[in-house]
């Protein structure tokens, strides 16, 4: 028998701790129970806490951890030959700010390199990034836990185990649970419950099937598999790989943990002492500290008038961090932020915090005092007489949406006269303070401004049919999309968002919106819809490649000038690629442009059954459809009959008083 066989055969007894790997040609196995003084390859935020705990992330950064075992291991018998069976089984814990919010989550891989520098975070899960996601020559493996549903990447839901072969887009996938053994019935489990749960990966060389099964921390593994597919390995793994662990962190506080990690070749693998595993950190109450600071000056309390003076401080401080909270509220609390926290978050809302004041309220930057997470904080008035709580229902219901071009929306705070919607913050700003610079410059370039178009098109496109319900923005325009940290864009601004089922028709509401962006309809039925959000997308596209605003005062110093009709007589003059934003660097592509500038003026066509949807919209910009043929005369006699319609000199009477000195657009409206 080989040296290297006994020590595996003796691992059960010799390793009541860490042990190291031990690999030879024929066979490999190591344990961890716990990481104490392991030799791990870890990168990024990745750690061994005091505790013994492999700590992959932490906090809300946009960052990613990996950790490795050290060696690599010999997958195959000879150079190659097939990839040999093999067992994993590992015990992880999410911890998140809240058991049913989370950032992104953790995956267990197979790779032939530690060096994973150059992967995406966020959706990627530190695997891949956006140009090597599905590329052969990863030679990857993994098998993902998310708690994200990203629909870009064909997510199924935000609570999902997804077996990955050199893709984020999982071969197969299913939502996170186990089969009982008795009755076969599937029981759920929640990735980020702030519970340690196990997992087992298997893999059968002779019948090249996956399987992946996840159980509670103390249950025996359970014979029926979560995930069983058929995918022959030998395609992807090297014949030496290295095997660990990637995690990555997003917008919400998230700790990813690693408690345990058996490996084996050509065999199982030896059970996880769970009864030895380093220990979670509490999530303890932080109110002792506090409950000291009221009981020891009450305690030490001497003259009469300092106790009268800490009551009158008491009753200000009441009033001062006063909130309007009704019985019906009770439902949202998870997503009701105190206004104490958002007061503090904003220095009391002081204006070197002012991010900007629009025609709808005034938005604060803020950092929240106990997740340290990023926020922009919006004060808009509002009275009860508006439908103030099927507004707030409609509100946490928007809290739920999930895209990588939607600005998320993360609660709201109540006081009398005032709601206050809370964002996550996005560090570059709004789209329009680079399209309109004070010094009539520009810094973004064709390139850009394309990608931008299309993630804002992709945003509203799971708005209006991608989500459980259709949500009408009535805000579309260059203000309310923001740029993150790597300048992606995001729609921002649902305070005047409607939301309804499929299938149901919305109902008649008063007219909201900025002045440009509103469809002419609305003047006339006051009934929001898709396609009105259609006309406004039609006249950002406009905006975005001309860089000019929708209505601005003519140029002859009478009245207003709309950018729809301006374009609309250069297309008639045969000068349409005149109306490009000549500030636009290194040049641009004449025909992207002509299919934008076009695209726009059928999305704001003054008919509405005339316009695309959002669906078509990205079938245009991808180029998956041809652009039906249209003359600039028809759209110029549709806008003529449409003065002499109902309800439209109403509309133009307002631009023409909406267009300050400044240039800036004014609202109809600050509520629903």
């Amino acid at each position: 028998m080989k040296p290297q066989t006994v020590v595996l055969l003796l691992l059960p007894s010799l390793f009541l701790g860490l042990s190291k790997a031990t690999s030879t040609i024929d066979d490999a196995g190591f344990i961890y129970t716990g990481f104490g003084g392991a030799n791990l390859t870890l990168d990024g935020m990745a750690t061994i806490t005091s505790s013994s705990l492999l700590q992959l992330s932490s906090g809300t950064a946009e960052r990613k951890g990996h950790a490795f075992h050290p060696n690599p291991l010999r997958f195959r018998k000879a150079s190659g030959g097939r990839v040999q069976s093999f067992s994993i089984t590992f015990v992880f814990a999410i911890l998140s700010i809240a058991p049913n919010l989370s950032s992104h989550g953790m995956a267990f891989l197979i790779c032939p390199s530690t060096n994973l520098t150059s992967t995406g975070t966020r959706g990627f899960l530190g695997l891949f990034n956006r140009q090597s996601s599905g590329n052969p020559s990863n030679h990857i493996f993994a098998v993902e836990l998310d708690t994200i549903q990203n629909t870009e990447f064909q997510d199924i839901n935000d609570n999902h185990i997804g077996v990955d072969v050199n893709s984020i887009h999982s071969v197969q996938s299913n939502y996170t649970g186990y089969y009982d053994d008795n009755q076969g019935n599937f029981y759920n489990m929640t990735l980020n419950s702030h519970e340690p749960m196990q997992v087992w990966v298997d893999y059968d060389e002779v019948a090249t099937h996956v399987s992946v099964t996840i159980a509670p921390l103390k249950m025996p593994k359970p014979i029926r598999p979560l995930i069983l597919t058929t995918f022959n390995l030998s395609t992807v793994i090297t014949d030496l790989a290295y095997v660990g662990f990637s995690s990555t962190t997003g917008s919400i506080d998230s700790e990813h943990y690693v408690l345990g990690w058996s490996f084996a070749m050509n065999r199982s693998t030896l059970g996880i002492d769970v009864d030895k595993l380093p220990k979670l950190p509490r999530e303890g109450s932080k109110n002792s500290s506090k409950v000291l600071e009221i009981v020891l000056p009450i305690a030490t309390a001497i003259l009469v008038l300092v106790v009268g003076f800490a009551i009158l401080q008491f009753f200000w401080r009441r009033f001062k961090y006063a909130e309007l909270r009704e019985d019906w509220e009770v439902e949202f609390g998870p997503h009701r932020f105190s206004y104490k926290d958002l007061f503090s978050a904003t220095q009391g809302f002081k204006d070197k915090n002012l991010l900007g004041v629009g025609g709808f309220g005034s938005v604060y930057k803020g950092v929240l005092p106990t997740s340290k997470l990023e926020v922009a904080v919006k004060k808009v008035s509002h009275e009860s007489r508006q439908g103030i709580k099927e507004f707030i229902a409609e509100v946490v219901s928007i809290g739920r949406l999930r895209h990588r071009n939607l600005v998320p929306l993360l609660g709201y705070c109540r006081r009398r006269g005032e709601l206050i919607l809370v964002y996550e913050y996005m560090s570059n700003g709004s789209l329009d303070k680079y399209l309109y610079r004070q010094d009539g410059k520009s810094s973004l370039s064709w390139v850009h401004r394309f990608h931008i178009i299309k993630g804002i098109a992709l945003g509203v496109l799971y708005l209006h049919e991608e989500w459980d319900q259709i949500v009408i923005h009535r805000d579309i325009k260059a203000s309310n999309v923001l740029l993150d940290t790597d300048m992606n864009a995001r729609l921002g601004d649902f305070g005047l968002a409607k939301l309804y089922d499929h299938g149901i028709d919305p109902q008649t509401t008063h007219v909201v919106g900025t002045m440009g962006y509103l469809a002419p309809e609305l003047a006339r039925t006051g009934k929001a819809s898709p396609l009105t959000d259609v006309f406004a997308f039609g006249v950002f596209l406009l905006e975005v490649t001309c860089g000019r605003r929708p209505v601005e005062h003519s140029r002859q110093g009478s009245g207003v000038s709309m950018l729809v009709d301006w374009v609309l007589e250069k297309w008639h003059k045969g000068l349409l690629r005149k109306v490009v934003d000549p500030r636009i660097q290194d040049g641009f592509d004449a025909h992207q442009t002509t299919l934008v500038l076009k695209l726009g003026l059928l999305c704001s066509h003054p008919v509405a059954d005339a316009r695309p949807t959002m669906r078509q919209v990205m079938q245009y910009l991808d180029g998956d459809m041809k652009l039906p043929e249209q003359m600039p005369e028809s759209l110029t006699l549709g806008m003529q009959f449409l003065t002499r319609s109902e309800g439209f000199d109403y509309i133009m009477s307002q631009a023409s008083t909406a267009v300050s000195d400044a240039g800036t657009l004014t609202g109809l409206s600050g509520g629903r």
